[in-house]
């Protein structure tokens, strides 16, 4: 994601500084002109705009670092996230000193397969970036967070940290448990000509199970009452369609089914 952001915003600011735990991932974006220069952590705060796009946990830390830092930067910086779940994230920047002025986000869109080397520009064109302030914010941080959301070519909206959190479990966190739960059933038959079988329909309501484990576990982790909200809904809709398909009921069956299919069709076009 961080890659990707960097790609986005080539050419609509004055320098991109990159940090990275792995010195060759690191290297690696210098050399491909993904970001100007490198730094470490710590002198990279003295910066206009410091973006944290790491797993949720990983943020976590950083925030702290940051909250217990006695760098003092010659300006104020801005902090913004792009952490998948925001409730304790937007919790922690309540504690950052009053030199950083921060808030949360949360781009709409993704890959299950990360890392540099699938970095894309157009990855954040035309979907939604979630901006989720924690209380209160200043002026100049939520101008230069819309001024990045207009640069990369997404569509801004507001929403308070726990109500984002409870709509991201329903069509975020929800399908990627969805399809692992698909995938481990399908493991669960222990015959190996399943996979023979397997094709278009299985690819694609499969493919969010190839997500990054230490970002998937992080989401689980700290969105934990929601999702589990929303796997109980979704529990008892498997249990609704299951009774429909046991009653032999073509009417019951075609009625559980066609709200589905409508407002799939109406979301995405068919």
């Amino acid at each position: 994601m961080g890659g990707s952001l960097a790609l986005a915003l080539r050419g609509q600011c004055r320098e991109i500084v990159g940090v990275d735990a792995d010195p060759a991932t690191a290297q690696a974006a210098l050399a491909r002109g993904v970001v100007d220069s490198l730094s470490d952590f710590e002198p990279g705060h003295n910066c206009d705009l410091l973006v944290l796009a790491t797993p949720v946990r990983g943020i976590l830390g950083h925030l702290e670092a940051l909250t217990t830092t006695s760098f003092y930067p010659p300006r104020q910086t801005v902090v913004l996230d792009l952490g998948s779940t925001k409730a304790e994230i937007v919790h922690a920047m309540t504690s950052l000193p009053p030199r950083f002025e921060p808030i949360g986000g949360h781009p709409m869109c993704g890959k299950e397969t990360g890392g540099l080397a699938n970095a894309e520009a157009r990855l954040f064109r035309d979907r939604l970036f979630v901006l989720c302030p924690p209380g209160y914010i200043s002026v100049r941080a939520l101008a230069l967070a819309y001024e990045l959301v207009a640069a990369i070519g997404a569509q801004p909206v507001m929403l308070p940290a726990e109500r984002h959190d409870a709509l991201a479990a329903l069509v975020s966190h929800l399908p990627y448990t969805a399809a692992v739960a698909l995938v481990r059933a399908a493991l669960a038959a222990d015959d190996p000509q399943v996979w023979q079988l397997a094709a278009s329909g299985f690819r694609d309501t499969s493919r969010l199970a190839a997500s990054d484990l230490t970002m998937m576990t992080d989401i689980l982790l700290t969105n934990r009452e929601a999702v589990l909200q929303a796997l109980g809904a979704y529990t008892a809709e498997l249990e609704a369609l299951r009774g429909a398909i046991a009653s032999g009921d073509e009417g019951a069956i075609r009625a559980a089914l066609e709200p589905a299919q409508a407002k799939r069709a109406e979301l995405f076009n068919g």
